[in-house]
């Protein structure tokens, strides 16, 4: 994919999947912007000290001044990619309204002011120009598939919401030359999931290299027809 020159936004940069995909874009050619909202990097973050990567520490993405201030300081942006989110299971008579609405803002509200402001950079100073650019998001299998979300209702609603805030968004700025479209993944083949679910199948779910794959050619330039589309990631799950 040709990513050079183009500066892209990774949320959730420096997770699993986030390492993966931003090693990806920087073979690519691309310029990685990283916002994360510990203090400090965490040391498994391999791409830290890469001249090709501006981390952006102690970022409440759900906070929308921190996301205006942020994506007001970016260089000219080909594509925001919306990696950053959480994950909480629980059956309905055990979610309060408080965790209900944490998993509203880790998944659905930082999507959706990330989203706006990537619109606004993308088009900021443009007049009849038309320059473009990608936006990506992260849904899941439940968003899909409501039905597997049983006993993770909060998490199921708040990533129906990202599925829901990509293809309307996709219209709505589709004249623009910006491309929006999500992933779905199953479970991912992470340490982590591996360690929460060491009976499962660990094959059969689907790499992080894959579904950056797949992230990486929605948000290239390469990518020039496909929007409003929710890509299923399931691997063999």
């Amino acid at each position: 994919m040709g990513y050079a020159g183009c500066h892209v936004i990774v949320t959730g940069g420096t997770g699993a999947l986030g390492t993966a995909l931003v090693g990806a874009l920087l073979q690519a050619g691309a310029h990685c912007h990283v916002p994360f909202i510990e203090q400090t990097v965490d040391a498994h973050f391999e791409h830290a000290q890469n001249t090709g990567v501006t981390l952006y520490p102690g970022i409440d993405l759900a906070d929308e001044a921190q996301v205006e201030k942020l994506y007001a300081g970016l260089p000219a942006l080909w594509a925001s990619i919306h990696l950053a989110g959480g994950f909480a299971a629980g059956r309905i008579t055990d979610i309060s309204k408080a965790d209900l609405m944490q998993q509203i803002d880790m998944n659905l509200v930082s999507a959706f002011l990330c989203a706006r402001e990537a619109v606004k950079a993308m088009t900021r100073g443009q007049g009849s120009k038309q320059l473009g650019g990608r936006i990506v998001n992260v849904a899941a299998r439940p968003a899909l598939e409501p039905r597997t979300g049983a006993g993770m209702t909060a998490y199921t609603v708040s990533k129906a919401g990202v599925a829901a805030l990509t293809a309307a968004l996709a219209e709505e700025v589709a004249a623009q030359d910006i491309l929006v479209n999500a992933v779905a993944p199953s479970i991912m083949d992470t340490p982590a999931n591996r360690a929460a679910m060491p009976k499962a199948d660990h094959a059969r779910w689907p790499k992080v290299e894959e579904v950056a794959a797949t992230i990486l050619f929605l948000a290239s330039p390469e990518n020039t027809v496909t929007r409003g589309g929710v890509v299923p990631v399931y691997g063999k799950s």
